[in-house]
C-alpha cells in the first residue's frame, strides 16, 4: 500500500524560504512520476511542481525560479524548497505519485496523495 507523508509546513514572513518533505511507502520515488500541488482557502487545487520517472521537471508559472522539486533516492523522499515566499503562496501543500510516469511531468496521472502540510506566508 502506498502512503506518502509531508511534513516541513509552518508559518514564514514574505521572502522567506521553507523546504517540504514527502516520505514515501510502498513506491520507489527514484522511478516514480510525483508532485507537489497546493490548494488555497475557496480556491481549487493546483499543481505547482512536478518531476517525472527520469527526473524531468515541470514548474507552474507563478513558483518558476522559485521552487525547487528534487528526488533523494536514498531517502526515498521528495522535497520542495520553496525560496522568496509570497502571500500567495499560502496554502496546503499535498505530494502525490502517478506511479512510473516518463510523460511529460505535469501530464503524469496523479491518483495517490498525502495529507498535506499547510504553508502561511504573512507578515
Amino acid at each position: 500500500q502506498v502512503q506518502l507523508v509531508e511534513s516541513g509546513g509552518g508559518s514564514v514572513r514574505p521572502g522567506g524560504s521553507l523546504r517540504l518533505s514527502c516520505t514515501a511507502s510502498g513506491v520507489t520515488v527514484s522511478s516514480a512520476g510525483m508532485a507537489w500541488f497546493r490548494q488555497a482557502p475557496g480556491k481549487e487545487r493546483e499543481g505547482v511542481a512536478f518531476i517525472n520517472s527520469a527526473d524531468y521537471t515541470n514548474y507552474a508559472d507563478s513558483v518558476k525560479d522559485r521552487f525547487t522539486i528534487s528526488k533523494d533516492y536514498a531517502e526515498n523522499t521528495l522535497y520542495l524548497q520553496m525560496n522568496s515566499l509570497k502571500p500567495d503562496d499560502t496554502a496546503i501543500y499535498y505530494c502525490a505519485t502517478a506511479g512510473g510516469c516518463y510523460e511529460t511531468p505535469s501530464l503524469c496521472r496523479y491518483s495517490i496523495w498525502g495529507q498535506g502540510t499547510q504553508v502561511i506566508v504573512s507578515s
